[in-house]
């Protein structure tokens, strides 16, 4: 047996149906036609590695990003949405002191701070999609805390999906920019934090992307956290957080059909984490561009888990993971035995289990472990290091619950999927990195205007439309 943590879409056809056989029959068409296709640069040195000088940085493909979230206190986000309600209710009922306890205040939030609403989530917002349910107040909290409001769903770090107490008073560094664009057809890119030690056993099992449709914090479990970009730089899929033309010469000599949708695949498939932050190879052959974009296509499904349409990531029958002995309320600690490819919680017993599921690691950290060590501290009201035994962190635990095995079990599901996928990067990278492989310059794309990318798309977008709520009820038009 070995030990664990001791503490508390986009649709797959067959081969000659495929996206990424009907992407290079059209772009084979097309080169023909008009002579495109051919390599731009071509050597025997694996143009194709981040070290090439024509490899990208991620910050050249999709340059506006944004910084993670600070929340400031750990109390305002977590695994349990009703401890949050419960965190919030004892806050808003504490007077005086005792409230400036519970708050741990910092030099950006105390209960005395005055700030806008986020956006979407007052009276009069934009109706996003991060803005469901009760208006939030503006006011300062000490004086009209208002009601609770719904708790969000945001991606924690590459894997762990939390919830977040939307209230803009609450939290340091919210970056209300995330949540002006985040609706019902953003996708974000979250590069992973970059670890030395994690890159040199070769391909890591994760891709160096994460891509979700719920907010992400831009948590890294280890290294230095990676930004956040949005796929889109306005509501509504409107503006592409591409570098301005590059889409034009993708469509000219990749793919006539190419959206922002199969740059941001390609990228996912494609990316190699360096110390200075992923690259992203652009290759000028349309058969790998179609294969690379069929591949992180199929990324893309499994990460959003069933979202916008999709289906549910499920193993097949006979290697779904199922519960066999029930998880008891208060785990003492998560174990793997891989002769009965078995997690073992406690009394609790889980399988199959794919040792490439419990051996799946992000940045170094097997994901499994940490995603179960935050739940277990979760269960029996475990505080953080110097938080204060009794303050809001410790409120609200209610044991291991429901959801959280569900959660779980769908968990254990995606990642053996994306193992499983892991021969096709390996592939991928190897024709990329192959002595004939051949990449679009960067002369190339300075002679189409791609490069340098102006310092205006590094920028936010205005969002023209719509009031948001500023401190002390005020409103202000962007």
């Amino acid at each position: 047996m070995r030990t664990g943590h001791g503490g508390p879409g986009l649709r797959r056809t067959g081969e000659d149906g495929s996206v990424a056989a009907r992407r290079a029959a059209t772009a084979k068409a097309t080169d023909a036609a008009t002579g495109r296709g051919r390599a731009t640069t071509t050597t025997t040195d694996s143009p194709g590695s981040p070290d090439s000088p024509d490899s990208l940085e991620l910050d050249e493909l999709m340059p506006w990003s944004v910084r993670p979230l600070r929340t400031g206190r750990s109390w305002v986000a977590g695994p349990d949405p009703a401890a949050l309600r419960a965190r919030w209710e004892r806050l808003a009922a504490a007077e005086g002191a005792e409230q400036e306890r519970l708050f741990r205040p910092s030099r950006s939030r105390t209960p005395h701070t005055a700030v806008a609403a986020l956006p979407g989530r007052s009276a009069t917002g934009a109706g996003t999609s991060t803005g469901a349910g009760a208006a939030v107040g503006t006011g300062r909290f000490a004086r009209e805390p208002g009601a609770c409001p719904d708790p969000v769903r945001i991606l924690h770090g590459p894997f762990d999906e939390q919830w977040l107490l939307p209230d803009h008073r609450l939290i340091d560094a919210a970056r209300p920019e995330l949540w002006r664009v985040s609706d019902e057809r953003q996708l974000f890119a979250v590069e992973h934090g970059y670890v030395p030690q994690a890159q040199a056993t070769g391909l890591a099992p994760a891709p160096a992307l994460s891509v979700t449709h719920l907010l992400p914090d831009g948590h890294s479990p280890a290294g230095r956290p990676g930004r956040i970009r949005p796929l889109y730089r306005r509501p509504g899929a409107t503006d592409p957080n591409l570098a301005p033309g590059l889409l034009a010469v993708v469509r000219a000599r990749l793919d006539p059909e190419a959206t922002p949708e199969a740059v941001l695949a390609w990228a996912l498939a494609a990316a190699v984490p360096t110390p200075a932050g992923c690259r992203v190879p652009l290759p000028a052959d349309t058969e790998v561009w179609a294969a690379g974009v069929e591949l992180g296509e199929e990324l893309v499904r499994l990460r959003l888990r069933g979202a916008r349409g999709g289906e549910r990531p499920r193993l097949p029958g006979g290697r779904r993971p199922y519960v066999r002995a029930a998880l008891p309320a208060r785990p003492p600690g998560i174990a793997y035995d891989a002769e009965a490819e078995a997690l073992v919680i406690g009394e609790g017993r889980i399988s199959p289990v794919p040792a490439a599921a419990w051996e799946f690691t992000v940045s170094g950290v097997r994901v499994l472990e940490l995603w179960f060590g935050r739940r277990a501290a979760a269960a029996v009201g475990a505080v953080p290091e110097g938080a204060d035994a009794d303050g809001l962190d410790a409120v609200g635990a209610r044991g291991w619950t429901p959801e959280w095995t569900s959660e779980l079990l769908e968990l254990i599901t995606v990642l053996a999927l994306l193992d499983g996928v892991r021969p096709r990067r390996e592939a991928l990278a190897a024709r990329l990195e192959g002595a004939g492989a051949s990449l679009i310059s960067r002369e190339e794309l300075r002679a189409a205007g791609v490069l340098p990318v102006p310092a205006s798309a590094r920028r936010p977008a205005s969002v023209l439309g719509h009031q948001e709520e500023g401190p002390e009820g005020q409103f202000a038009l962007l």
